[in-house]
């Protein structure tokens, strides 16, 4: 599988409260899906959680599930300062793994999705102003 895409996404729960990748993976049985849609999810104390193997296609931006990877922040649109170590962290080793990777979020696919409430564009703009990519 070529990954061309990193998409961010919010699990849209309340902000703050303890979700886990299990928690959502029981969310999406229930949908009578085939279990957790994303890659990886990010829990309010920024603990990097895997969902599906990444040779496994995404469930999380239908029709762009074939050629990227789904990350979930929980919460809705205020994130801790770990979740945002942690996605940066995670992002940057994504990158190198899937070299030309786009980085963008759920709406930057799909016009009638606020989700992850955030301007991803911008975040990883400012992250790679830094220099760290």
């Amino acid at each position: 599988m070529t990954i061309t895409r990193i998409v961010i996404h919010c699990s849209d729960t309340p902000n703050g409260r303890p979700n886990t990748a299990e928690d959502i993976h029981r969310w999406h049985k229930e949908r009578k899906w085939d279990g957790i849609g994303y890659h990886h999810v990010i829990t309010v104390d920024g603990d990097v959680q895997n969902g599906r193997p990444h040779y496994w296609q995404g469930a999380h931006a239908d029709p762009f599930n074939k050629d990227s990877l789904g990350i979930c922040l929980i919460g809705r649109d205020q994130f801790s300062d770990a979740q945002w170590r942690s996605l940066e962290g995670l992002v940057i080793g994504l990158k190198e793994q899937y070299q030309g990777a786009e980085v963008l979020g759920h709406c930057d696919l799909n016009d009638h999705k606020t989700c992850p409430n955030f301007d991803v564009k911008a975040w990883w703009a400012e992250v790679q102003a830094r220099g760290i990519d």
